[in-house]
């Protein structure tokens, strides 16, 4: 009897309503392959929701996700309406609301994927970030005084606890366990004086736990740097909620494109359920003509079936990615070719 998972379904803006109905449908074809069932539920929340209603989602938008076994979501922001609305609006509320502690984003070079960099060619990316996902530089504390005077000001306070750091440090050593048994931290603790050296200081007490993981660590500008010029160093690599961020932008423009870059934000725990995005985002500029690379939105299924334990289904899916890819007739704008989004879909399907 075929296993079934709910799955809540959130396309949200641009490009997301265009690569998952062909996340959904790599899904199913593999569904078929390894019995498992999938119930969708599409929720049309979005930017267009919140022209409608002045809400990216109902006042009860999160009791609805929360039966969920996990969430599926394309991308969100459009023009018009200002980026912090949008992020804070969705987004933000369910990573915190359900407990998503860490992103985990893998980058790797792929034969047939053309890297900018030159070198690229001829050494192996392999590498994941961890970020950690619900605290941090993204705190709601602060706000703004004196407005419109010339005393006007800004405060945004910045927030680390034990928990939540030790937490998302631990989670990184493990998935590093996992690989290579190799760990970067990303800090600024030469600029940064009190956040930034007590992430040092539980990064170091979180080591002594692993001694059979090798670390180091880099401030995040020189760590951007060597994204860069050295990407084969790295493993696993961790960083607060920022620098989590701007890394695991870096590593996928470094590997060839933003199209194949999935992540997934994570509740290990399991006590709610977790959500799984591609990295690229909405991209208003190609929405709706049909064009966007569909990859990364498949591979973020695959690390959802490998969440809920169905590990061969999700090797399967990234196997075929790896082979469409290797054979170069299908190849969607991004990766130098003519192949329109669900071309794409369909010559994956085929390969599974």
């Amino acid at each position: 009897m075929a296993q079934q998972h709910r799955i809540a379904v959130l396309a949200g803006d641009g490009i997301g309503k265009e690569v998952v109905p062909e996340g959904i449908a790599v899904l199913e074809a593999v569904g078929r392959r390894f019995d498992i069932d999938f119930a969708w539920q599409a929720f049309d929340w979005s930017c267009e929701t919140y022209q409608r209603t002045g809400r990216m989602m109902p006042p009860d938008g999160l009791d609805r996700l929360r039966p969920f076994d996990a969430i599926y979501l394309g991308a969100v922001g459009a023009p018009g309406v200002p980026d912090h609305v949008s992020l804070w609006g969705l987004l933000i509320p369910i990573r915190r609301a359900f407990d998503q502690y860490v992103i985990v984003r893998p980058c790797r070079t792929l034969r047939g994927v053309q890297s900018p960099l030159k070198r690229v060619g001829e050494i192996a990316i392999d590498l994941c970030v961890i970020r950690e996902n619900v605290e941090g530089e993204y705190s709601e504390i602060g706000g703004r005084l004196y407005s419109g005077t010339a005393h006007e000001m800004a405060v945004q306070e910045s927030v680390f606890t034990r928990h939540g750091v030790d937490r998302a440090l631990t989670h990184a050593f493990e998935i590093a366990r996992t690989r290579r048994r190799h760990l970067t931290s990303a800090t600024k603790s030469n600029g940064i004086i009190h956040t930034m050296p007590y992430w040092d200081e539980r990064f170091a007490a979180i080591k002594a736990r692993y001694p059979d993981v090798q670390t180091d660590q880099y401030h995040i500008d020189i760590l951007c740097a060597h994204f860069v010029a050295h990407p084969e160093w790295f493993d696993v690599v961790v960083g607060s909620n920022l620098f989590g961020d701007i890394l695991s932008d870096i590593a996928p423009a470094v590997c060839g494109t933003y199209g194949l870059a999935p992540s997934a934000n994570i509740n290990p725990e399991r006590s709610h359920p977790s959500m799984f995005e591609p990295v690229h985002g909405s991209a208003p500029d190609i929405a709706g003509k049909g064009i966007a690379n569909p990859i990364a939105q498949i591979w973020s299924g695959a690390m959802m079936l490998e969440h809920l334990g169905h590990a061969a289904a999700a090797a399967a899916i990234v196997s075929a990615i790896e082979r469409v890819l290797a054979d170069g007739d299908c190849r969607t704008r991004d990766l130098g070719g003519r192949a329109s989004t669900a071309e794409m879909g369909r010559t994956i399907i085929a390969a599974l």
